[in-house]
């Protein structure tokens, strides 16, 4: 490799905020490893955490985007490292709940190989419709739907996403005739919602609120419990009459499982500082990104129930990626 090739890979590496030595290379850093692209949500979310926490321990942290497979070959990578005391890895709904009933075999286990350290955050999903529907509201938006002699198409950021799951679930518990219609990610689906291509999706909300804000999206109900604070005048789902209905994109921290109690409780302390200082908080809130402080055994009871939860609503939409 020359001179200029070197060169030329170190400032591609700076632009996109890999690390140009991994932590196996370099004993000073901790490796972050985010399965989806520099840019989005989760990316934005990890390399906010890792400034704060890295402050806090002394230590810099690195993000390594990982993309593709629908998070298994970030969680892949994570599971057989060999620097099982400075790896991070975001896991998510994908990676924890979903993909151990999606797939009938991954190349790692996601309750063997790692260790968790905390939830980070969580996304609302927002019902949200194109500008071709015409109802303002959930209750308008389901005597239009059943009025209709073709189904409701609906967009999803990709085939077992929480978009795509929320949107079976949605299905079962109203009775709507739904066409699902998979994109490669949110931003894709969103164009199409804008231009008309497809009906209606449920999607995180920090896909969805610039496009709402700007008029090109008109939202109907959030899928929570509560009213979201991004949102503050949007009833819930529940509130209009679809009870129980809560459907969460969402995010954890965990490490290889060689990693020892002691760093656990360490990593677990400095994401709690972080999550409770105010950049943090308000940029979380400018990403429309609800926090989610608490233990390690808090995560995994979290981990239990959403598996359990959208296992079901799995099998019964007979969704498979292999």
């Amino acid at each position: 490799m020359t001179v200029f090739q070197l060169i030329r890979r170190a400032a591609a590496a700076i632009a996109l905020g890999v690390p140009l030595l991994s932590p196996a290379q370099d004993s000073g850093t901790t490796e972050w490893v985010v399965g989806y692209a520099a840019g989005g949500g989760s990316d934005a979310l990890a390399r906010t955490l890792a400034e704060q926490m890295g402050k806090t321990m002394g230590r810099t942290i690195i993000v390594n985007n990982k993309p593709g497979g629908a998070t298994n070959i970030a969680a892949d990578y994570v599971a057989k490292s060999k620097a099982q005391d400075r790896m991070l890895f975001t896991a998510d709904f994908a990676t924890l709940a979903a993909n151990p009933w999606l797939f009938s075999r991954l190349p790692f286990d996601p309750d063997r190989d790692f260790k968790s350290v905390g939830l980070l955050g969580r996304f609302p999903l927002v019902l949200v419709v194109g500008p071709q529907v015409p109802a303002t509201g959930y209750r308008e938006f389901l005597a239009w739907a059943k009025a209709r002699k073709t189904p409701v198409s609906f967009a999803s950021s990709g085939i077992g996403s929480p978009q795509h799951l929320a949107g079976e679930l949605f299905r079962e518990r109203t009775g709507l005739n739904l066409q699902h219609v998979p994109y490669r990610g949110g931003a894709l689906a969103v164009q199409d919602l804008i231009g008309g291509q497809v009906d209606m999706a449920l999607m995180d909300s920090a896909t969805v609120v610039p496009h709402l804000q700007g008029g090109r999206l008109r939202a109907l109900g959030v899928a929570s419990m509560h009213r979201v604070q991004v949102l503050p005048g949007m009833p819930t789902l529940a509130e209009q009459g679809l009870a129980d209905f809560e459907a969460f994109a969402w995010q954890g921290l965990v490490v290889p499982a060689g990693a020892s109690a002691d760093q656990v409780a360490a990593l677990n302390t400095a994401l709690q500082k972080a999550l409770a200082s105010e950049p943090v908080k308000a940029r979380l809130q400018a990403l429309a990104i609800e926090p989610m402080p608490g233990t390690p055994a808090q995560m995994n009871a979290y981990v239990k129930a959403e598996r359990a939860r959208w296992g079901a609503v799995i099998k019964a939409a007979n969704v498979q990626l292999d």
